[in-house]
């Protein structure tokens, strides 16, 4: 007899509930806000709001299922099984910080305080929850697959992340490093071309190698932001608009990243002619470290990311494992 699916319902805890665990009671939350003006009434009810679709949520899943709840912060130390459906109850941001821990599973995206969400992922209301998840272990199922980047060590250490990739220092002081291009997944990376254009890069000045034996370009900079289509209406936007608009935004579901160097800076040993690029289905920027203490960390969970030291390497391209969302 197989078993019946699971429904793993991923939330995380409302502004009220933290303020509750810094101060203690309502009073002293209440108290705690109206010092900086503001009032507590609105984060309660919010919180409210929040809970009563979360009930709502749960209350949906069907009577025979199994099912599970897992908090933001626990996402790293829970195991998702193969058959699992995911039900992401909250903002758009928290189908980021879900994805990056899942292998194919379906996920349904509920806004749990329509109005002020936008809606971009999580699309669905709390009462569609049911008649989704029906569909998401039937053959009526629609779903869109959204594009995953990821970054991958020399020493087998992986990230992958729907909106973008990090890779600088943690301590936001100059991150230095060789980057450059290569062209087929898992291969060795060899020099990057010279041309601009063709190769998916733009130059932005002369590049320079302290060693001719070393492929890329040595740079420092505030470090590196690699993105999705998805990614496309946040970090990456902004960085897009900086240098210009040039390349077209991927779609979402489009197997093409962009690709930038924060605050590039030349200088008798680094260049600045890898600045911006894209990266298509087998294509990979490489990045080797040339300082202490690097990390990769996806869309903004710092607290999950990938350690590099002095002489490592990191590979960062379109992932093989795309989010499957309901739609």
């Amino acid at each position: 007899m197989s078993l019946a699916p699971r429904a793993v319902v991923v939330h995380r805890t409302t502004e009220y509930e933290e303020l509750l665990a810094r101060h203690g009671t309502h009073g002293q939350a209440e108290f705690f806000l109206a010092s900086r003006g503001r009032s507590v009434r609105e984060v309660a009810e919010r919180h409210r709001r929040t809970r009563q679709a979360l009930a709502a949520v749960s209350a949906a899943v069907p009577a025979r299922w199994r099912r599970a709840r897992v908090e933001r912060s626990d996402l790293d130390r829970f195991l998702f099984a193969p058959g699992d459906v995911v039900v992401v109850a909250g903002q758009d941001g928290l189908v980021a910080n879900t994805a990056k821990y899942l292998s194919g599973q379906p996920v349904v995206g509920i806004d749990t305080d329509p109005g002020r969400n936008t809606g971009v992922l999580v699309r669905h209301l709390p009462g569609d929850t049911g008649r989704l998840l029906r569909a998401a272990v039937g053959r009526g199922a629609t779903t869109e697959e959204l594009t995953m980047v990821e970054a991958v060590a020399d020493d087998t250490q992986r990230l992958v992340a729907l909106n973008e990739i990090y890779l600088g220092r943690p301590d936001h002081q100059t991150s230095r490093y060789r980057l450059e291009l290569d062209g087929g997944r898992g291969g060795p990376a060899g020099p990057a071309r010279a041309a601009a254009g063709g190769d998916g890069r733009s130059a932005g000045g002369a590049g320079h190698e302290s060693d001719g034996a070393m492929a890329g370009e040595a740079q420092a900079s505030s470090g590196v932001l690699v993105g999705t289509g998805t990614g496309a209406t946040g970090w990456l936007r902004s960085l897009w608009r900086e240098r210009g608009g040039g390349r077209p935004l991927p779609a979402p579901g489009e197997a093409r990243l962009l690709w930038f160097v924060r605050e590039a800076w030349s200088s008798p040993a680094t260049g600045t002619s890898l600045v911006d690029g894209d990266l298509s289905a087998g294509r990979g920027l490489r990045l080797t470290v040339e300082c202490d203490r690097l990390v990769a960390f996806g869309d903004g969970m710092e607290s999950d990311a990938l350690e590099l030291t002095w002489g490592q390497s990191v590979r960062v391209g379109v992932s093989d494992t795309s989010l499957r969302l309901l739609v």
